[in-house]
């Protein structure tokens, strides 16, 4: 398994949508890797820059593959990924940083 910090840049006018996805748990049922997808998301992180930054671990070649298909590639452009080696060390990077969500729940 790779773990990766997943760095992408959110589409603003597709947020709300997403978050009422991930907070239906309709995103946690996709098969093999909704509750990765769903546990990176609901705790993903916001740059200054505007982008969003998530640990995501992941069995695919090439990275994420089938969560761009089914959900990433409509919420976000952009999307790198790093290999970080051991689960958390995305998360540690992240730290001092804001919730992806504060922009949603402060409109």
């Amino acid at each position: 398994m790779v773990f990766w910090l997943v760095t992408a840049k959110p589409r603003a006018e597709r947020l709300g949508e997403l978050r009422r996805r991930l907070d239906s748990r309709e995103i946690s049922k996709m098969r093999p890797f909704g509750r990765s997808l769903e546990n990176g998301l609901v705790n993903a992180k916001l740059r200054e820059d505007g982008s969003a930054l998530w640990e995501e671990e992941d069995y695919c070649v090439p990275p994420l593959a089938q969560e761009k298909a089914a959900v990433l590639d409509y919420y976000f452009d952009n999307l790198t990924v790093e290999d970080i080696g051991d689960p958390g060390r995305g998360w540690e990077k992240l730290t001092v940083l804001p919730s992806l969500w504060h922009r949603i729940v402060s409109e």
